[in-house]
């Protein structure tokens, strides 16, 4: 039995400044372990089944082995917003009152640049075959959200991930289905070993990691966000991430088949 991922919960005290990137208005903020996090807010644009997919597909990537920043569950009080003067970020402060996630801030991180950073085909294969498997749309050359930290190369910002379940019915047709946007996919032109990557991935990410990761899913956000039980929804994830997973040869073909059209 896979051990569950041990979040630590954190309580926001200073909101210090926007990160303008995209729609969902992520913040830099400090918390009372006097760390600086990341911090997204479940009263953003696409609200908590971001969160989810972030938490769901940091803790995924973690479990493969890749460097992620520590994910925390982090509490934001009624009070927290009341003397901040911008609007927007006001309303959105207030929607957000409650259990948000938010990421361990990398200072002095810069963005991965496929033109400047060496990364080796089979961790390029790797990132691929993760991204297929979460249906993650945001790895491009446009937005790379990775990151280069103390030499070494970070995954970052897995919000986008998991989108059946932005419409939930028919989730055993979504999870069979190949990924077409991985023509896009940044390192798809280094990914040269995806089949060996598709084997050592499958040693790391196995139905009891994926029901260990699922599991720590806050009963907060699923009964605001589903009208299923909470127990209801962690099996829906698992049971999709597991027949994706099962099913891993559909995405491999479609990654093979794009990177074929590009060299």
């Amino acid at each position: 039995m896979s051990a569950a991922p041990d979040i630590r919960t954190v309580n926001v005290t200073r909101y210090v400044t926007p990160l303008r990137e995209g729609g969902s208005l992520p913040a830099i903020a400090e918390a009372d372990d006097d760390f600086l996090y990341v911090l997204k807010f479940r009263g953003a644009g696409q609200g908590i089944k971001a969160l989810i997919a972030e938490l769901i597909g940091g803790e995924l990537a973690r479990a493969a082995g890749f460097k992620i920043p520590e994910i925390v569950f982090a509490n934001l009080d009624e009070a927290f917003g009341r003397t901040e003067p911008d609007e927007e970020i006001q309303d959105l402060l207030k929607f957000s009152i409650g259990l948000n996630l938010a990421l361990h801030y990398l200072q002095g991180a810069i963005t991965y640049d496929p033109a400047v950073h060496k990364t080796y085909p089979l961790t390029a294969s790797k990132i691929v075959w993760l991204d297929c498997l979460l249906t993650n749309v945001d790895r491009s050359y446009r937005n790379t959200n990775m990151l280069m930290w103390q030499k070494e190369l970070w995954l970052i910002d897995h919000g986008a991930s998991l989108y059946f379940h932005h419409s939930w019915t028919g989730w055993e047709t979504h999870a069979k289905k190949p990924f077409p946007q991985v023509k896009d996919h940044v390192l798809l032109p280094l990914a040269s070993e995806l089949e060996k990557a598709d084997a050592e991935m499958k040693q790391r990410i196995t139905p009891e990691k994926i029901k260990a990761i699922v599991s720590v899913l806050p009963d907060e956000w699923l009964q605001s966000t589903f009208e299923e039980s909470p127990e209801q929804v962690r099996e829906v994830y698992t049971g999709y991430l597991t027949t994706r997973l099962a099913a891993s040869e559909t995405f491999l073909n479609e990654a093979l088949n794009a990177r074929k059209q590009l060299i």
